[in-house]
């Protein structure tokens, strides 16, 4: 079964061929992916790789944690699953505040809310 690995620490310059070849050497890669802001689709210095075995991910973490690729050292450990995003039955996302009117606009002012005086 495949295993996703967190590669942190990563030198912006490091790039998908290089993490590739670098976890080649300790088993079969199926997939990489360095994370790239959104707005400016530059690297944001860290990336996902997915080896194709528990035995080659663990060989891979062991092999590469601290190793010291483009200048910079690299964090390498499992990839834990995303945490929670909030949203379920709270309205606009679950981020609470006092939520938005019809015409978009968030709602009364923050001090009659508190209940101080003017």
């Amino acid at each position: 079964m495949a295993k996703k690995i967190y590669v942190g620490n990563m030198s912006y310059d490091t790039t998908e061929n290089a993490l590739r070849e670098l976890f080649a050497a300790h088993g079969e890669v199926v997939s990489v992916s360095v994370v790239t802001d959104r707005d400016t689709g530059r690297p944001r210095g860290f990336a996902f790789v997915e080896m194709a075995s528990d035995a080659a991910a663990n060989a891979a973490i062991s092999a590469l944690d601290g190793q010291s690729v483009d200048g910079r050292t690299l964090k390498v450990n499992e990839a834990r699953p995303p945490a929670p995003r909030g949203g379920g039955d709270r309205p606009y996302g679950g981020r609470g505040g006092r939520g938005m009117d019809r015409g978009g606009r968030g709602g009364g002012d923050r001090r009659r809310d508190r209940g101080d005086d003017w």
